[in-house]
């Protein structure tokens, strides 16, 4: 790639010297610790699972880029840091991305990889029944990625906002978020992403998730029989259809439920002896109790755990449904209140993966885009898993790990027999870096490597 840069960018002296830059160093790269997710790639496919869900109409004569290497191109590209697609204009020269995407790094431009037009095209042709069949492939992933059955699962459900700037299709106001967005709703299991499925804001929080619930369910009881499934969640999603699907199917239900004048006037005694002893004592008071409430719509009546909670600030109830047995405080705090890490997923998701890039005009064509990044999250959170387990990185997120992992800068020497990246000499994590390729050594493969 020639640079466009003749004259060299000049900044302060040092000393009596001057000091230059130019843009014509050639093959060098400055990410390459993505070969640690082509690691991930090789051994889990769930790229080639992601294209092998769309079919590609193009005429094989005639294609230059084949759609795993643009999926895995446009997937990693997120990984590293850059969302828009005009980005690979210039990416699609990195050799760093060239190997990671199964091509190697050379001067002859059929190395290259794709445009931000055919990237663009591509985003376009994408239908919904090949959106469903990627999402189902997410699903498939993360049960592939476990070696035992487990015993029990709890599966976070959460919707988010994603701002719409322009017309794009779909476009509602949202009173909540008081801005057009879009209504993504996710699922996630401890730090591994289920869902992560688009929607137009002009409906009800909880609407599609009974339809996704019972997806998830079908497919992981298929393959564990005996698993035991819990659903978690703010009481947007307290819906008594709901409930009874779960109560009818063996599904254990954690929700939030909204503390209306019914169940404050149930709830009245917890609530008066936790002020009572805040007025004696002048501190925090947490008391905690169970009723059986029904609202007029529920076809039965369910319980209700009760908090009342006492501080300076007053008194301040909270209520949760749950068919799940135990004590009430336990289900409180050990369980129901721990979905707040759900946000720290949605955040890696929406911030650090760009998932609120939804900017295209077609609204399926953002759909497509929110799992890209729903794809990159799953290499990243499998990296972390796999690779990151046993370091001070075991916890970090994703935007961390970019930095510390990804960034790395490489010059990419290429002969007929090989391509060596000589990384450079002064990157301050290589033990790091080493020791986190030896892990993923020893991880099974679940599914076929994809095509070279």
């Amino acid at each position: 790639m020639t640079s466009c840069f003749k004259k060299p960018l000049q900044f302060s002296n040092l000393g009596s010297k001057q000091i230059l830059a130019n843009f014509e160093g050639g093959r060098i790269t400055s990410d390459t610790g993505v070969l640690l997710l082509r690691e991930i790639e090789k051994r889990t496919g769930l790229i080639q699972a992601l294209s092998n869900a769309i079919p590609d109409p193009r005429d094989p004569s005639k294609i230059e880029h084949d759609q795993y290497t643009m999926l895995a191109q446009r997937i990693f590209g997120i990984a590293l840091g850059y969302e828009d697609l005009n980005d690979h204009d210039s990416m699609r020269f990195d050799p760093a991305l060239c190997a990671a995407v199964g091509q190697s790094a050379s001067d002859h431009p059929d190395n290259f990889l794709a445009s931000s037009p055919t990237l663009s095209r591509f985003e376009n042709r994408v239908a919904r029944n090949h959106l469903i069949r990627m999402s189902e492939a997410l699903i498939d992933d993360f049960i592939a990625s476990h070696d035992q059955p487990p015993e029990s699962l709890i599966l976070d459900f959460d919707a988010t906002d994603s701002i719409i700037h322009g017309q794009q299709e779909g476009r509602y106001f949202h009173g909540h978020y008081d801005n057009h967005c879009y209504l993504p709703l996710y699922v996630v299991c401890g730090e591994a992403l289920l869902v992560a499925y688009l929607r137009t804001s002009d409906i009800d929080g909880c609407k599609h998730t009974r339809a996704i619930l019972k997806l998830l369910t079908r497919k992981m009881q298929a393959a564990w029989p005996n698993v035991k499934i819990t659903i978690r969640a703010d009481s947007g999603f307290c819906r008594w259809r709901l409930l009874r699907w779960c109560d009818s199917h063996g599904i254990g239900y954690v929700i939030g439920i909204g503390g209306n004048p019914v169940l404050k006037k149930m709830a009245v005694g917890l609530i008066e002896d936790a002020e009572r002893l805040f007025d004696k004592t002048q501190t925090k008071q947490r008391l905690f109790s169970t009723v059986y409430y029904g609202a007029g719509k529920w076809d039965r009546k369910r319980r209700v755990i009760v908090k009342a909670e006492h501080t300076e600030k007053g008194s301040n109830p909270r209520f949760v449904v749950t068919n799940v047995p135990g004590d009430a405080e336990y289900l409180y705090d050990e369980i129901y209140c721990q979905r707040g890490e759900m946000e720290n997923r949605i955040k890696e998701q929406q911030l650090g993966l760009f998932a609120d890039r939804t900017s295209c005009k077609r609204f399926l064509a953002n759909q497509f885009r929110v799992l890209l990044s729903a794809a990159a999250y799953v290499l990243m959170e499998r990296l972390r898993r796999n690779g990151l387990a046993g370091t001070e990185l075991a916890k970090a997120q994703v935007g961390t790990i970019r930095l510390k992992l990804m960034k790395v800068a490489s010059k990419a020497v290429v002969t007929v027999r090989r391509v060596v990246f000589q990384m450079s000499s002064s990157y301050p994590y290589r033990e790091l870096f080493e020791k986190v390729l030896k892990n993923l050594e020893g991880v099974r493969q679940t599914v076929p490597e994809p095509p070279s």
